[in-house]
């Protein structure tokens, strides 16, 4: 199964260096929906709600002290192999990739995802519980059903 390194570089190769807090929260999308689209986690490492929103430790280890991340040394191919996996990452891209970092973040932590993994830590404290795939998976299988409904 991938890893968060293989989406994170799949997305690099697409849209080039990317901030990285802005990755982070592009990976999270990608593991978010594919739970609720997918009913399939992307990759099978940890996200953790930390103070600057959702974060996959194993992916912040490889660009950990860059602003900017042009590669973190994952495996594409192991998302391009993947009809499904690949169709719900650019999904994502087309979405959230044209958002701003700062965007990204403000969304996150209103979400009930971040916000209820971080329980009663404050915004600011460092905190590394993890987020759930079962809290993604009904928080945005929810989301894409009201806004189904609304489209109808």
């Amino acid at each position: 199964m991938p890893k968060s390194i293989d989406v994170a570089e799949y997305i690099l190769q697409r849209r080039g260096c990317l901030p990285a807090m802005k990755l982070q929260k592009l990976v999270y999308y990608c593991q978010a929906w594919s739970l609720a689209w997918d009913g399939r986690a992307l990759f099978d490492d940890e996200i953790q709600a930390w103070a600057n929103g959702p974060v996959a430790p194993l992916l912040y280890v490889e660009h950990h002290g860059k602003s900017t991340v042009c590669t973190v040394r994952g495996d594409p191919s192991l998302i391009e192999c993947d009809t499904v996996a690949r169709e719900t990452v650019d999904s994502v891209l087309q979405f959230y990739a044209r958002k701003s970092k700062h965007w990204l973040y403000d969304l996150t932590h209103a979400e009930v995802p971040w916000r209820e993994a971080r329980g009663n830590l404050p915004a600011w404290v460092r905190g590394s519980r993890p987020i759930p795939n079962e809290l993604m998976a009904s928080y945005y299988s929810k989301l894409a059903a009201t806004k189904s409904t609304a489209a109808s």
